[in-house]
């Protein structure tokens, strides 16, 4: 059974920082290229950041460049979201998926609320 587990979401004051963790059972972590995605209340999931299976290549959207680092840990399965100089409209429900090229399978986590706010 494939679990995707988020954790390390809160209350952030503006400026400050927090680190998403995002651990993986029940598949081969490394044959999967992980990914973290938002939604905000009344708006659509977007892409957050993403990163290849070996950890070779990321990917970031415009609003987090800079801010954001995503990193993982194959031996601990786990996938990490560091965020620093959060912002208000970073608020969000932050989810965790994994997507396998060849199988073309795809795996959501349940999400971690991550709140900026004074």
């Amino acid at each position: 059974q494939v679990q995707i587990v988020e954790s390390g979401g809160g209350l952030v004051q503006p400026g400050g920082s927090l680190r998403l963790s995002c651990s993986v059972s029940g598949l081969t972590f490394s044959n999967y290229a992980m990914a973290w995605y938002r939604q905000a209340p009344g708006k659509e999931r977007e892409l957050v950041a993403s990163i290849t299976t070996a950890g070779g290549r990321t990917n970031y959207a415009d609003s987090v460049k800079g801010r954001f680092t995503i990193s993982r840990d194959n031996a601990k399965n786990t996938v990490y979201l560091q965020m620093n100089s959060l912002k208000p409209e970073d608020t969000a429900v932050y989810y965790c998926k994994g997507h396998n090229a060849y199988t073309r399978y795809e795996y959501w986590g349940q999400g971690a609320q991550v709140t900026v706010s004074s």
